[in-house]
């Protein structure tokens, strides 16, 4: 995580959602109808509408989404919507947003756009018998994306664990011919 050292500075904050998990008009596509790059992980998900079951996509983390702006352009947005909210870093001093650093979420914004099926990890869910070997990815999409071989018993597919520090891990799907152990 990095801090912003002026309000001016255009970075990725942590926001967060207050809204129920059924709101018709969530906090991310409030921010996508202002015209601000916003990030919210997303998943499949089936549901049922008038007996009809459908597949539909819904965030990953229900509270969670990242704004690509400055302080003072999402500052006005805050103050107008209640629900919408910075995450603070806990004791990071007073009224410090938590951000993340430009590179770390370009590359896991790249690889989660790539795969056609991302499957998400919450810190806790991954243990040290699921991250295998170091590997680096030539060629391909991913190519030159470095991590961990993420190794599921029964899965027949290879996935590369990409990181966004101190939130969740991904695991995207990489073609065998692709990796290079490290």
């Amino acid at each position: 995580m990095a801090t912003s050292e002026g309000e001016k500075q255009t970075c990725w904050y942590v926001m967060r959602d207050l809204k129920r998990a059924n709101a018709k008009l969530p906090a991310y596509k409030q921010l996508l109808n202002e015209h601000f790059e916003v990030f919210t992980p997303m998943k499949e998900q089936l549901s049922v509408h008038g007996g009809k079951r459908t597949r539909e996509e819904v965030p990953f983390i229900q509270d969670l989404l990242f704004v690509h702006d400055t302080q003072e352009a999402i500052d006005p947005f805050v103050e107008k919507y209640p629900t919408i909210q910075y995450r603070f870093q806990k004791g990071g001093g007073y009224k410090n947003p938590m951000t993340v650093a430009d590179a770390d979420m370009e590359r896991f914004i790249h690889a989660v756009s790539v795969s056609k099926n991302p499957k998400y990890y919450l810190p806790g869910e991954l243990t040290p018998s699921m991250c295998g070997r170091h590997i680096r990815i030539v060629g391909g999409p991913l190519d030159g994306y470095e991590g961990k071989l993420l190794t599921v018993r029964g899965s027949k597919t290879k996935r590369l664990l990409v990181e966004l520090p101190e939130f969740f891990s991904v695991g995207v799907e990489v073609n065998p011919e692709y990796i290079r152990l490290l």
